[in-house]
């Protein structure tokens, strides 16, 4: 058996290496951006990276997904460390692993099912839009100390805003340059012109906005240093030179929290939103899976769970199943893990050989590739779709976003979510009966499942009905009929007799006619 799946992925080698080699110049620097984004040692997401190659990769039954820091976890990473200081979330980073193991075998894995898309949707639209406010003082070089830099939710809500503002009037000619010149990249190889080149179609968008960054910085600062940009705007990687000194360079939690219950609170806010977007990217995954495989998602959870832990432990972020990612490496040619282990492999080298070349990138590239990235998950055309699906559609998208962006991540999907099942209810509540009228004969057609909640609208259907009339009651198309319903209807019969009302029953069982109606049919 066990030679038969090593031929198996020696058999697509030609196909998956070069996939990996494309994944690592997509995710270096993202990896690098994100945990910019987040308040975190750019280490650390190239940590999250090489976790999410090399261990999630192996554990997970997903041929094609890749795993590694998202940016849809930023937000409550960048107020985690501001609570608990850096060291305290890698504890619930690795409290989150823990949980997403258990989430996995107790058989989690439909829990993305139960979350309204719409609620989804938000969330990652709200996620959009801090991360373009949090990266537009990076995209134009503002001076700021990390903490308030990269916070979100504050005590003062104006003062993200605010620093927004102020960042905006305090701008860095260099790595403005660098900020619009490696959008204008990313945005044109986007374009057709560039996906149908054959050899160009190949080359990441992101690494060429690096490139650029690097080269721009290198000839400004040799010949026109007021437009070059500072040192404090470029990747500060640590100075690691072979594998010895990359095992130095790894960081532990702070098990002294292990008593704090708000670890417990952020590790288990990570693992539910973690799940989410994993579960949602393997889904987009496995749909653009060429050979149509089906990844399990129990066995993802625990696989997500495993990694998280890892990252935790040795100083990452926190590790989600991301789309992006996982979309270059089916679109590269990838055909099993391999390629996704190859990635990983590169973020690894590339940081214990490379980190002289990486602290030239400036910060302003990486926040050009997260403007972009935050555009993508709240781009105008997704509120307009929200808004054409309809109220019952748009009211929880765009509850979701403002309570995100007023409270936080987790108050934000628990009101978004609020208000998306008051949609399912008033849905439920309109649809459960009719009540059709012709003359002085009348037919109450029950629909799917009729619970308590149809009490008071059934109440006034029937006290609306005639004296002297005929009622039908049809349950026929009736999945579930609540025992406060079948009361309901079982006290109306016994009073029909008084206004001389006729009742006819048709598959509704437990109840009679009255003494003066019809047999059942």
């Amino acid at each position: 058996m066990l030679k038969k799946h090593f031929d198996y992925y020696l058999r697509y080698l030609d196909h998956d290496i070069p996939a990996g080699v494309v994944v690592f110049l997509v995710a270096l620097p993202l990896c690098l951006g994100i945990a910019v984004a987040s308040g975190a040692p750019p280490f650390a997401g190239v940590i999250a990276g090489i976790v999410g190659g090399l261990i999630v990769s192996v554990v997970s039954g997903s041929q094609l997904s890749v795993s590694g820091p998202a940016a849809g976890l930023t937000v409550i990473v960048a107020v985690a460390i501001e609570k608990f200081g850096y060291d305290g979330v890698l504890l619930a980073v690795a409290i989150s692993g823990i949980f997403q193991l258990a989430m996995g075998f107790l058989g989690a894995g439909l829990i993305g099912a139960y979350f309204p898309s719409a609620v989804i949707k938000g969330m990652l639209a709200a996620i959009g839009l801090i991360l373009i406010m949090k990266q537009l003082p990076h995209a134009v070089g503002y001076d700021a100390d990390a903490e308030s830099d990269l916070s979100f939710v504050e005590d003062d809500k104006g003062a993200t805003f605010s620093f927004v503002w102020e960042s905006l009037k305090a701008v860095s000619p260099g790595a403005t340059i660098v900020a619009l010149a490696s959008m204008a990249i990313l945005l044109f190889w986007e374009t057709s012109r560039i996906k149908k080149h054959r050899v160009l179609s190949l080359v990441p968008g992101p690494l060429v906005a690096v490139i650029f960054g690097v080269t721009y910085n290198a000839v400004a600062q040799a010949l026109l240093p007021s437009l070059a940009v500072a040192s404090q705007h470029l990747v500060t990687l640590p100075m690691i030179s072979g594998p010895i000194d990359f095992a130095h360079q790894l960081k532990f939690p702070d098990f002294g929290r292990l008593t704090d219950p708000q670890i417990y609170v952020t590790g288990a806010t990570l693992a539910l939103v973690g799940s989410l977007e994993t579960l949602l990217s393997l889904e987009a995954a496995d749909k653009l899976d060429p050979l149509k495989r089906t990844a399990p998602t129990n066995q993802e959870l625990k696989a997500q769970g495993v990694g998280n832990f890892v990252s935790g432990m040795i100083g990452g972020l926190p590790i989600t199943a991301v789309i992006v990612r996982s979309s270059a490496n089916i679109n590269a040619g990838a055909h099993t893990k391999v390629a996704c282990m190859v990635h990983g492999w590169l973020l690894m080298l590339s940081v214990m050989f490379l980190a002289t070349v990486l602290n030239m990138i400036p910060l302003a590239c990486l926040a050009a590739v997260l403007l972009l990235t935050g555009y993508k998950l709240a781009k105008p055309k997704l509120v307009k779709e929200q808004y054409e699906k309809g109220f019952n559609q748009f009211a929880p998208f765009a509850v979701t976003i403002a309570a995100i962006l007023v409270t936080d991540l987790l108050k934000g999907m628990a009101i978004g979510m609020a208000v998306g099942l008051f949609f399912v209810l008033r849905a439920n509540y309109h649809s459960a009966f009719t009540l059709t009228r012709d003359g002085k004969n009348n037919l109450l057609r029950l629909q799917k499942d009729v619970s308590f909640l149809n009490k008071a609208p059934l109440r006034t259907y029937l006290e609306s009905i005639d004296e002297d009339s005929y009622l039908m009651i049809d349950g026929s198309r009736a999945t579930f009929i609540d025992q406060d319903i079948m009361e309901t209807l079982e006290d109306f019969i016994k009073a029909a007799s008084d206004k001389n009302i006729r009742v006819e029953l048709k598959n509704v069982r437990g109840l009679t006619p009255n003494n003066n109606g019809l047999v059942a049919a």
